[in-house]
């Protein structure tokens, strides 16, 4: 359930952002629209019974366009970068994009009344990567801090890592993609992450 709770607070901090001016600070944007995003989930009972297709559709007009999923599975792949063909590189983006989306999408009924609290923003002028530093407040439950590194690109400020708990997102998939990729290469990483996907959308329709 933590980790549930976790994923479900990345989606709902994260939505909506493209009604905002580029120039909007990064956490304006992270608060700015989890009021809203927290009012759709209770409101939305399709969601909250877990209609898979409703997910999606969410995530992918939502969230997706505010991740930097390519230079996420850079970071996630490490040294081994290089290895990879272009036409690898890309596919590795595709996978791995499923794979988080597949996998966030399933957590999104887990909204339980959670609230965020928002630290003050360090920015500098100029600056064009932050933390924006957040802390999820669970009933019941220890507090989440979740930061997320966010650049700014020439589309606005998108994610390219979440930390939760003092734990990288991108830092420990590279652990296990390194093994894959020292056991067989960077096709059998890609291999794994395409039979992950498939068994993520073949339990997906069971439900």
């Amino acid at each position: 359930m933590k980790m549930k709770s976790i994923w479900m607070s990345w989606i709902m901090l994260l939505v909506s952002a493209l009604a905002f001016a580029d120039d909007t600070p990064p956490d304006a944007l992270v608060k700015a629209n989890a009021s809203e995003v927290l009012a759709i989930i209770k409101k939305d009972k399709d969601i909250q019974a877990g209609n898979k297709e409703k997910i999606r559709d969410l995530v992918e007009a939502k969230v997706l366009p505010h991740f930097d999923f390519a230079r996420m599975t850079r970071l996630a792949v490490g040294r081994f970068w290089r290895q990879a063909t272009p036409a690898q590189q890309q596919t590795l983006v595709d996978e791995f994009r499923s794979l988080l989306v597949r996998t966030y999408s399933a957590s999104l009924t887990a909204y339980k009344d959670q609230k965020i609290e928002y630290k003050p923003l360090k920015m500098a002028p100029g600056d064009t990567e932050v933390v924006v530093k957040t802390v999820v407040l669970q009933p019941g439950g220890q507090p989440i801090p979740i930061d997320y590194g966010m650049e700014k690109t020439p589309g606005g400020w998108k994610v390219y890592d979440i930390t939760v708990d003092g734990v990288s997102l991108v830092v420990n998939y590279r652990s296990s993609f390194a093994q894959e990729i020292q056991q067989g290469g960077i096709e059998q990483l890609i291999h794994t992450l395409h039979q992950k996907n498939a068994t993520i959308g073949l339990e997906a329709k069971k439900h």
